[in-house]
């Protein structure tokens, strides 16, 4: 995984200088798009095949995208597949989300609930996660995990702020048993 990500890291920061504030969020997509195709195992198969040119998987790959693919993109696809990089793919359209986050000042949020929020409860939570993290725009995913029991987990980039009932039971065991 590491090695994933710094193969990554230059392609992804690449393609954000290149990319105008317009053109963030469609290239966002399509990078999410190709990141998609890649970790498909026939696609993978595919890659693999020595009668299949580099030229023909580019193809295919730009042809999976839902809009017509810029030319910088275009010719990350060709870049990628002539390195053999398509692995490389879901790295590098996470790393780029990251990159587009950070010049545009905002941040994902991943919400884990154990139970469904309304959108009241979502807008409160993300009033209070803003204010904790200097204002920055956040672009929540929420996901329902019963297994929490009870609570949320937020996670905004590397930090996560675990609120739910079964962090707190395996906070007591761990106390208890010492």
């Amino acid at each position: 995984m590491t090695e994933l990500a710094t193969i990554a890291r230059p392609y992804a920061e690449a393609l954000v200088s290149l990319a105008s504030d317009a053109e963030l969020g469609t290239w966002a997509l399509q990078l999410s798009e190709l990141a998609n195709m890649a970790s498909h195992p026939e696609l993978s198969t595919l890659a693999n095949n020595p009668q299949v040119s580099q030229e023909q998987l580019s193809g295919i790959l730009l042809s999976g995208l839902s809009s017509k693919a810029s030319e910088p993109l275009e010719q990350l696809v060709k870049l990628i597949t002539s390195n053999h990089r398509i692995a490389a793919l879901k790295e590098i359209a996470s790393q780029f989300e990251q990159l587009k986050n950070a010049k545009q000042g905002a941040a994902e949020v991943s919400i884990i609930s154990a139970f469904p929020m309304s959108e009241t409860e979502i807008s409160t939570l993300l009033a209070a996660l803003t204010k904790r993290f200097g204002g920055k725009a956040l672009r929540p995913t929420v996901t329902v995990d019963p297994q929490l029991i009870g609570g949320v987990r937020v996670q905004v980039g590397d930090e996560v702020l675990d609120s739910s009932v079964k962090s707190r039971l395996e906070a007591m065991q761990a106390a208890l048993s010492v």
